[in-house]
């Protein structure tokens, strides 16, 4: 039994010391990667209600890939539009935060993309007569204006109801995703967007309370981010997430949550366009 048992063992210690050795220096030496992380987007990152500790798919994400690196993480909260630069000035090691991969950011990120999902609509579930995708035509559209969902629900308008005669969906800019619910439940909006990995879990939160309308109106890729400068470490995650992919560890973390319809099977990346 010994002898079937320490090959098993040697290779797994081979594995992880392989893995290991890809992690620059400047990570090894401090024992830990600085995360990135603004916990307002559940499931994909929040705040548990009861105890206020991060959790969520980032979370859970973060903490099997600094264990499978060797090293801890080591979570820091921030705003979302000082991310990107604090991957540049060093604050941060990774952003791990729910962040779209798109062309605009790869300038100066590298995104690890492990989530596929898209922008989708949705309103209340009193909303009888919004079912349709057409039938937002010439309604009130609130989204994130920190993203570029509204030039894409402002594009995706033109071609299904401008071009159909009907009059322009209007698009409200919100301060997030929060916010353009709470404009929602006030009666301000007739709906609004936010991403197709949260929407389940929105409408188990609040039961009976919203309803998506239709299919996501485009894919997206969500990506850990990696400064350009910094491509040994963006080569040693992308390493350790496809062997979480390829072992089950990374389904498993998804089906948690509800999200294996997003899942990957092969870690790519900068996908997004």
């Amino acid at each position: 039994m010994e002898k079937l048992i320490l090959p098993t063992l040697l290779v797994g210690v081979m594995f992880c010391i392989s893995v290991f050795a890809a992690v620059p220096s400047s990570v090894t030496e401090n024992g830990e990667i600085t995360a990135a992380i603004v916990p307002n987007y559940p499931p994909m990152d929040f705040k548990d209600p009861t105890t206020k500790a991060l959790t969520g798919v980032d979370v859970d994400l973060g903490n099997a890939l600094a264990e499978r690196l060797g090293v801890n993480i080591r979570w820091q909260e921030t705003a979302f539009e000082q991310m990107a630069s604090g991957l540049v000035t060093k604050r941060f090691d990774i952003i791990l935060s729910g962040m779209t991969d798109t062309a605009e950011r790869q300038k100066t990120v590298t995104f690890i993309d492990y989530l596929i999902s898209g922008p989708q609509l949705y309103t209340l579930t009193k909303n009888t007569g919004l079912n349709e995708l057409t039938d937002l035509c010439g309604k009130k559209v609130g989204t994130s204006r920190r993203t570029t969902w509204p030039s894409e629900i402002a594009a995706w308008s033109k071609t299904h109801c401008q071009a159909a005669g009907k009059p322009a969906i209007e698009v409200i800019g919100s301060e997030g995703s929060a916010d353009a619910r709470a404009q929602l439940r006030q009666g301000r909006l007739d709906a609004a967007m936010q991403g197709s990995e949260t929407i389940a879990y929105l409408m188990s939160q609040e039961k009976d309370t919203y309803k998506p309308i239709g299919l996501a109106i485009s894919k997206q890729f969500t990506g850990l981010g990696v400064s350009k400068s910094n491509p040994e470490l963006a080569a040693a995650i992308a390493q350790a997430l496809q062997s979480m992919v390829d072992d089950g560890t990374y389904g498993t973390l998804l089906k948690k949550w509800d999200l294996e319809h997003g899942a990957v099977t092969r870690v790519e990346t900068n996908q997004g366009q």
